[in-house]
């Protein structure tokens, strides 16, 4: 993001409004299904499946491998959801750090990629996104993650740091696989139900690939991780 928010047009802010009227809204809703977790976030689960397939439906037409693969790929995550936050140990805290890393992510490299611009991340895939807005997201996930620690009296803080990081990464790397799909279909939003985000996939395409991550690690090492 080249221009900084200063410059930028009026229709960029009144997007920007737009987008955080619809995180007020949806948010507290899906932290209302973590906090309490069976039957809300498995109904949260059942009805984001249908939706996000299909949003693959649409931006896959015509290549069936591409197609399937990412479906795959996105319904391995909700099921990394479900099984993740139905972990008898620190389940329901599992999920509302990968949620805050994975916002943090997207708000650090909102707001620095806008101040700082500079070279382009993966201009022939996302023009917007900046080297300095992946930092700003890595930074931003980091320091909030480390503060999970305390907030849950539980974990290694260095440790949580260095994850929030890589969640941060990660979710980049989702973020920019759904842009490829988006760019490839020649679409600007993989749908229309939010309000100033798109589509599901467009609100959720880092949290899939940072899902998969955490589940892939948890089983990886078993236990608690990262808690104990």
């Amino acid at each position: 993001m080249a221009a900084s928010v200063a410059s930028a047009p009026p229709g960029r802010f009144r997007g920007l409004l737009l987008r955080i009227v619809s995180a007020v809204v949806l948010g507290p809703l899906l932290l209302a299904a973590v906090w309490f977790g069976f039957p809300w976030i498995d109904v949260v689960a059942a009805i984001v499946a249908p939706l996000m397939i299909g949003e693959w439906l649409r931006l896959t037409r015509g290549r069936p491998v591409a197609r399937g693969l990412f479906i795959l790929y996105s319904i391995a995550a909700l099921l990394a959801l479900l099984w993740l936050r139905h972990q008898p140990g620190f389940g329901r805290e599992t999920i509302l750090w990968l949620l805050a890393c994975v916002w943090a992510t997207d708000i650090g490299a909102y707001f620095i990629g806008s101040y700082a611009g500079g070279a382009k991340l993966a201009p022939s895939i996302s023009p917007s996104k900046t080297w300095s807005g992946l930092i700003g997201g890595i930074c931003a996930s980091a320091v909030v993650s480390a503060l999970c620690t305390l907030v849950f009296d539980a974990g290694d803080t260095v440790m949580l740091a260095v994850t929030g990081a890589a969640i941060a990464v990660v979710a980049q790397v989702g973020d920019l696989l759904e842009s490829a799909a988006k760019r490839r279909a020649g679409v600007k939003d993989s749908g229309r139900i939010i309000p100033g985000h798109g589509g599901i996939l467009d609100r959720i395409d880092g949290l899939i690939a940072a899902l998969l991550l955490i589940a892939v690690i948890r089983l990886l090492t078993g236990g608690e991780w990262p808690w104990a």
